[in-house]
């Protein structure tokens, strides 16, 4: 399938469409191979156009702010929709329910709530991702979580068809929901409640000052590797402390580290490969069932095919 052949199938397409174009520039690792082809839609529409009209075999796969993903060397097939501004407004209505698009930053939605005194989403301020993931994963951090305040979301099928989402649909649980079906995340709303200003901003200072000295967010990472196997129970086993444990603090393999400063971070040092960081991660999988036997589960979303399996 070239380039050329894609658009001549699509000739109604407003949003850009471009072929191999290198992942690495765009995740926050800094590692990876090429998407096949990439693109951003215009708005809603153009992307559900695009879903409609596509090669059924041709696969979609979603990014977002590339914080959370370990792209693989051999880089992804089919198309890559990067989403953009069109995809980014974050809009409050009298009734205090704030509507955030996929491609919100969450720092951003937490922002916009304070500047309105609105409170429900201060640990946003926390996760270095966009609305789209968080929707995904049931993102959450310092004791909050998006299922908290979540009441629905608009998404596309991979047909092209608006649905919305309620809270009973989604079926979150930590750090996943249980959607059956492959959709692509337009839009959350979110229900808050009116606070003081002060005591929300100053909730998130104490957050932003407790990720910059408890994780490694100068450095090339991808946000937590694992879950933790003790769920949202703060009184259960916790990643890091089962790595920690196991003795991979520090451990390298090539370019790539368990992070000294929190375990349960993987750095890139600069030439490390996706592989490198992948190997590394499954190394410190081994050593905790090892020590601990508890087999730790990826947090961080692993997409594309290796190297060789390009060949």
């Amino acid at each position: 399938m070239t380039l050329k052949r894609l658009l001549e199938m699509m000739p109604e397409l407003r949003g850009r469409l471009r072929q191999n174009i290198p992942l690495s520039e765009i995740t926050w690792f800094r590692v990876g191979g090429r998407a096949q082809f990439m693109y951003a839609p215009a708005d809603a529409d153009d992307l559900a156009y695009f879903l409609r009209t596509r090669p059924a075999e041709l696969e979609v796969t979603i990014l977002g702010a590339g914080s959370n993903v370990l792209i693989r060397d051999g880089g992804v097939s089919g198309v890559v929709v990067k989403l953009g501004k069109p995809f980014a407004g974050i809009e409050i209505d009298e009734a205090f329910c704030l509507t955030a698009g996929a491609a919100a930053l969450d720092v951003a939605v937490a922002r916009r709530a304070a500047e309105q005194a609105l409170q429900g989403l201060e640990f946003y301020a926390g996760i270095p991702g966009t609305i789209g993931g968080a929707l995904t994963m049931n993102a959450g951090a310092y004791g909050g979580e998006t299922a908290d305040c979540f009441i629905s979301a608009q998404a596309l099928t991979q047909n092209g068809d608006r649905v919305v989402l309620t809270k009973q649909d989604m079926g979150f649980g930590y750090r996943h929901n249980t959607l059956d079906r492959n959709l692509v995340f337009l839009s959350a709303t979110y229900q808050l409640t009116s606070g003081d200003k002060r005591t929300i901003e100053r909730k998130m200072k104490e957050i932003s000052e407790s990720r910059e000295s408890s994780q490694p967010i100068r450095s090339r990472t991808g946000g937590s590797t694992f879950r933790n196997p003790g769920g949202a129970d703060p009184e259960g086993p916790k990643a890091w402390k089962l790595i920690d444990a196991a003795g991979c603090r520090g451990l390298r393999e090539g370019d790539a580290q368990v992070s000294e400063h929190h375990c349960n971070f993987l750095i890139n040092h600069g030439a490390a490969s996706a592989s490198d960081l992948e190997n590394l991660g499954e190394t410190v999988r081994r050593r905790v069932r090892q020590t601990a036997d508890i087999d730790l589960q990826w947090e961080i979303k692993r997409l594309g095919q290796a190297l060789e399996d390009r060949s």
